[in-house]
């Protein structure tokens, strides 16, 4: 295949923390302190996010796979239950519901959000369903008011994975304020970062309080929960927890994190609005769709290749932005399809929007550290790898 030129003389990751000396201040101000973990930081890092997402309640864990399984557990789903979710998201959102002995249901997502489709959850709902977890892929929240609703219906409980939607909102309500439990993800290239770290935020003191001991090896101290109280000593492990604390190094980063929240993520739309600019036009390529009734808060910006309209692969368009030091990705790989899922006996054509939306996207990059001319490099990259690939 034909190579480009680089645009750039420096690669530009698909997404990067943005990191500054407050960051660094606060992390080293622990270092310093008496406490490295599980000390007055994580209160202060969980009140942060509740108050900022509407939220009575939040618990933090050491990453957001872990609190995914928090929620999991907190939701009772166990053996033999089923909980529906899509197959466009990481394998976390899916692998949490195998970690408690249950059976991953995979729903097809919308043509046009990439979300998951309700009216596909309604058709996989049986007996044996206990939770829905709805992905707001790529920042844009899911068409939550019909799944709360088939939930309660149903009398399922809705598990939101908003890895992907910290500071995103839904008909005028902050993401983490409208499901059973919402996890948010700090992992380095999403909203904010605490180098690891995940939260569960709920309305739910009985939610609320499966969480904390799940997080903690299963142990309580609460007075009101003990069996027995042998002294001001006396805690009991009551359930088969496991240890998923976060760090007090963890939280001051993301207490300092929080601050720049707005600010990251008025940065990701704006650069997400330069990107929707100079691709309307652009007849070889499908730009995002936003609903009305979400506003993204645009963790990936997602492109559609139009196979029809090019001479090449989408595999062979990666590759030549690659070359010329844009660093795309895709996601994802349909869950379902990777090999250990395989194993278990899921198959091929289960979800056909899904694959065939696979075959076909791009993410381009996309972090509040980019400047207008990282945006202006990757658009004239794709602009110029797909016009000279026109059929």
């Amino acid at each position: 295949m034909e190579m480009f030129k680089p645009i750039r003389s420096t690669y530009l990751p698909y997404g990067k923390q943005s990191i500054d000396e407050d960051d660094i201040e606060a992390v080293v101000h622990v270092l310093k302190s008496d406490y490295l973990t599980t000390g007055p930081k994580i209160n202060e890092f969980e009140k942060k996010i509740a108050d900022y997402v509407g939220a009575t309640y939040a618990v933090a864990f050491s990453n957001g796979t872990a609190a995914l399984h928090g929620a999991c557990f907190a939701a009772g789903i166990s053996e033999g239950d089923e909980v529906i979710t899509t197959p466009i998201t990481f394998a976390a959102s899916s692998n949490c519901v195998l970690y408690m002995g249950g059976k991953t249901i995979f729903a097809d997502i919308d043509e046009k959000t990439y979300n998951i489709d309700p009216h596909e959850i309604e058709k996989k709902i049986t007996n044996k369903t206990k939770a829905i977890i709805p992905v707001d892929y790529t920042g844009q929240p899911a068409a939550l008011d019909e799944i709360l609703e088939i939930a309660r219906n149903n009398e399922l409980i809705v598990i939101e994975d908003a890895a992907h939607a910290l500071g995103a909102s839904y008909k005028g309500k902050k993401v983490g304020s409208l499901s059973d439990m919402t996890m948010f993800s700090f992992h380095p290239v999403k909203h904010i970062t605490c180098g690891e770290g995940g939260v569960i935020t709920t309305d739910r003191k009985d939610l609320y309080e499966k969480l904390l001991m799940f997080r903690s090896h299963g142990i309580t101290r609460n007075k009101q929960q003990l069996i027995e109280d042998h002294g001001p000593w006396y805690y009991e492990m009551q359930c088969l927890g496991y240890n998923y604390r976060m760090t007090d190094i963890q939280a001051a980063l993301g207490v300092s994190q929080m601050n720049k929240l707005d600010q990251f993520v008025q940065l990701r739309r704006k650069y997400a609005e330069m990107y929707t600019e100079a691709f309307q036009e652009t007849k070889e390529i499908e730009i995002p769709y936003q609903h009305s009734d979400g506003q993204s808060s645009w963790h990936l910006y997602v492109i559609r290749l139009k196979p029809d309209l090019l001479s090449v692969s989408r595999k062979e368009i990666y590759e030549s932005l690659q070359s010329q030091n844009i660093g795309v990705n895709v996601h994802y790989i349909p869950v379902y399809l990777l090999p250990y899922y395989q194993q278990l006996g899921y198959q091929k054509g289960f979800c056909p929007r899904a694959e065939r939306l696979y075959q076909e996207i791009i993410s381009l990059p996309l972090f509040p550290a980019m400047t207008e001319k990282d945006v202006q490099d990757v658009i004239q990259a794709v602009k110029r790898t797909v016009q000279h690939y026109a059929t």
